[in-house]
C-alpha cells in the first residue's frame, strides 16, 4: 500500500488534471481516458480513485466549487451598489482565469440537469448566490443608490439573470465582448436599476 503522503500527493494530481480537462473540454468532455491522458497516467491508475464516470462528475464538481469559493475576490469600497457591482465583476470572464471557470460551470448545467444529487448541489448554490445579492441590494435600498419600494428579491434574481446572461454570450463570441466592454455593459445594467451613472 502507498503511503498515505503518496496517495494524497496523487489526489492533488488527479485533481489538477481534472480541472485541465474540464476548463479544456467541459463537463460534457470530462472521461477517465482523458485524465489519464493529461496525466500521462493509465486509465486503470484513475479507477483506483473513481470506479465509475459519475464518482468522476462529483469529484469534478467538488473541484469546481473548491476553486471557486477559494478564488480572489474584489473587496468594494463601500456596501450597497458598489458591493453588488463587485458581486458580478467576479463572475465574469475577464480574465483567463475567470474565463476558465466560467467554461467549467456553464459546461456543468448539461450534466446537473439530468443527475437529481448534482442539480440539487446546483440549485442550493444558486440559492446562496442570489441570497448574497440580495443582500447587497437591501443595502442599496438603505442607502438611496437602488428604489426602495422594488422587491430587494427580484432585483437579485434580475442581477443574476443578467451576469449569467453577459457570461455565455461572451463564452461563445469573446472577441465580441472584451474585458472592457463587459464592465461597460455590467455599469449600464447599474444605471438602469437606478445606481451607476451611465458610462460613455
Amino acid at each position: 500500500m502507498p503511503a498515505r503522503g503518496d496517495h494524497d500527493a496523487r489526489r492533488r494530481d488527479v485533481s489538477a488534471a481534472v480541472w485541465s480537462v474540464l476548463a479544456a473540454r467541459g463537463f460534457g468532455g470530462l472521461t477517465l481516458r482523458a485524465v489519464a491522458a493529461e496525466m500521462g497516467a493509465s486509465t486503470g491508475l484513475l479507477t483506483h480513485y473513481f470506479p465509475t464516470k459519475r464518482a468522476l462528475l462529483r469529484h469534478a464538481l467538488e473541484i469546481a466549487e473548491e476553486r471557486t469559493d477559494e478564488r480572489d475576490r474584489r473587496v468594494p469600497a463601500e456596501r450597497g451598489l458598489e458591493a453588488l457591482r463587485a458581486s458580478l465583476l467576479d463572475v465574469l470572464p475577464l480574465t483567463p482565469e475567470s474565463t476558465a471557470m466560467s467554461r467549467v460551470w456553464v459546461s456543468f448545467w448539461d450534466g446537473a440537469l439530468g443527475d437529481p444529487v448534482l442539480a440539487a448541489r446546483q440549485r442550493a448554490r444558486y440559492e446562496r448566490w442570489r441570497e448574497r445579492l440580495r443582500g447587497h441590494v437591501e443595502a442599496a435600498q438603505e442607502a438611496g443608490q437602488l428604489p426602495a419600494g422594488a422587491a430587494a428579491g427580484e432585483l437579485a434574481v434580475t442581477s443574476a439573470a443578467f451576469a449569467h446572461g453577459l457570461v455565455v454570450q461572451t463564452l461563445f463570441a469573446p472577441d465580441d465582448f472584451p474585458p472592457d466592454l463587459q464592465t461597460r455593459v455590467l455599469d449600464r445594467f447599474l444605471t438602469a436599476l437606478g445606481g451607476l451613472p451611465a458610462t460613455a
